[in-house]
């Protein structure tokens, strides 16, 4: 049987808990999606306000605080939240693209310095990292032997090296300047083998949003097809293959389901750069094409969005006193309802941490939406 458009976009709602809100602890449920996106601070907490019931973003604060959670670069070398039990494997997984992201960039070897020249620092600057620093305090460390060249150094270093960002307070526990500390396995004699880290990286990208193809992984991830490709080889008897509504083979766990297409999915209000719409080949599973170059803005800002019926249907924003929701085409009275009542609580518990957050972005607003006029909607939503 092949599945629908339909149901795969639904399968990635329901493995990303955006169906129905679930009762988990907070680095459970880290670890069920695979991966949060923290690039901005704020989103892994409005990313989990979206998939758990009753969460706390105390909650969240706590599991920063006492590393069950870390936030580092990873996929698509870009922030992100993991559970500490996956950061090894999925560091492993993406140590090559991490490395060759800025080792082989025209900004790094126009120093003249080389891989083997940072290489020869990740046990000095492991040991300097036990305690947390500031970026400002690394590049003073590295200033005596590199000169004018130690920031580029420790551009290329804070990507790949085994470096955690530490919770520093603030609403949502990370601010500026950022503070930096080794991760708790830096030291290790031995590091994880990367072939078996791209497996688990793997598997955990199926639970969360399969089935999918090669492509999709390797857009989720920015490995390359050759590792790709071998990992789906190393994992073939664990995996089941199912042809795709397009031309590319998909892949999934055994055992794993679809949702019936008839299945409801209720409304949402997403965060800034949510892993939902970054998980799949371009357009995604939940962005019509129409929309993507509204939401995906194009220094690579993907604007926090409205889901109807489990589809992007416009955006959202902060303004004063509430939110204000913009969307793209025409929506029915009772999907305005719903979203409505979850940008009321949104705007609840933003109340008590952030009621700016995100504002730094409004630009994109000031800017318009000139591909909708005429065929969108704006609402206000006050408490």
């Amino acid at each position: 049987m092949t599945p629908t458009a339909r149901q795969l976009a639904l399968a990635t709602l329901d493995r990303q808990l955006l169906l129905e809100r679930q009762r988990l602890d907070v680095a459970d449920a880290v670890r069920r999606v695979c991966a949060l996106q923290a690039q901005t601070p704020a989103s892994p907490y409005v990313a989990l306000w979206n998939r758990l019931e009753g969460f706390r973003p105390e909650d969240l604060d706590a599991a920063f605080a006492d590393r069950r959670i870390v936030k580092a670069t990873l996929l698509r070398i870009t922030l992100h939240a993991v559970h500490a039990e996956d950061y090894d494997a999925f560091r492993a997984a993406m140590l090559s693209t991490l490395r060759a992201s800025r080792l082989y960039d025209r900004r790094f070897t126009a120093t003249g310095l080389t891989a083997d020249d940072a290489d020869a620092l990740l046990a000095e600057l492991a040991d300097y990292l036990r305690m947390p620093r500031t970026g400002a305090e690394v590049d003073s460390h590295l200033k005596e032997r590199f000169g004018e060249h130690a920031h580029r150094m420790w551009w290329a270093l804070r990507t790949f090296a085994p470096v955690h960002h530490v919770p520093t307070d603030g609403p949502w526990s990370f601010k500026q300047p950022n503070t930096y500390r080794a991760a708790r396995t830096a030291s290790r004699a031995a590091p994880q083998d990367p072939d078996e880290g791209v497996q688990r990286l793997l598997l955990s990208y199926l639970r969360a949003f399969g089935p999918a193809s090669a492509q999709d992984f390797a857009r989720f991830t920015l490995l390359t097809r050759p590792v790709i490709s071998r990992a789906l080889q190393q994992l073939s008897d664990q995996l089941v293959r199912l042809p795709g509504p397009g031309r590319a083979a998909l892949f999934d766990l055994d055992g794993a389901t679809l949702p019936d297409e008839d299945t409801p999915a209720p409304p949402r209000l997403l965060p800034m750069w949510d892993s939902t719409l970054l998980s799949h080949a371009v357009p995604g599973r939940l962005m019509p094409l129409e929309y993507r170059p509204l939401v995906v803005r194009r220094n690579g800002d993907v604007l926090p969005c409205l889901l109807v019926d489990g589809e992007v249907a416009g955006v959202w924003r902060v303004t004063d006193g509430g939110l204000e929701l913009t969307a793209f085409r025409t929506i029915g009275k009772a999907a305005w309802r719903g979203l409505t009542e979850e940008a009321e609580r949104l705007t609840a518990f933003l109340a008590d941490r952030d009621p700016t957050v995100y504002r730094r972005y409004a630009h994109w607003w000031d800017k318009g939406f000139s591909a909708v006029q005429g065929h969108g909607t704006t609402v206000r939503v006050t408490p």
